[in-house]
């Protein structure tokens, strides 16, 4: 099995064993799809560009806040959040959960896929 499929059954596992994780993707900190379990009518292009663009901000955000290395990204909207975290140098794991997750327990499903994700990588 591929080092892309790998990261595919992972992102696949974490949805199944995390309900409230409603789709995830691996993505590189310039922008570029590694691997994703998104619904076929989200554009991956659209979607990694915007999860860079984000992450970037947060970045430089924590450092004028003098807040250090960001490790998390957390956008709420109305119909439920987008999670962004580092999963290994230079890649970060996104996951849009439900209006209803519990994000402690989201949280917790992020952490172990990305110890997953940095064996694989």
């Amino acid at each position: 099995m591929s080092r892309v499929e790998t990261l595919n059954r992972l992102l696949r596992g974490l949805q199944s064993t995390s309900p409230d994780v409603e789709a995830s993707a691996l993505i590189s900190e310039d922008g570029l799809m590694i691997a994703s379990a998104l619904p076929q009518h989200v554009d991956e292009s659209r979607v990694s560009g915007m999860t860079a663009t984000l992450s970037s901000l947060g970045s430089r955000a924590a450092s004028e806040l003098e807040r250090g290395d960001v490790e998390e990204v957390l956008v709420r909207g109305k119909n439920g959040y987008a999670v962004m975290m580092t999963a290994s140098a230079g890649t970060l794991l996104l996951c849009l959960a439900s209006k209803q997750a519990k994000l402690g327990l989201v949280f917790l499903d992020m952490r172990r896929a990305v110890d997953d994700i940095r064996k694989t990588l």
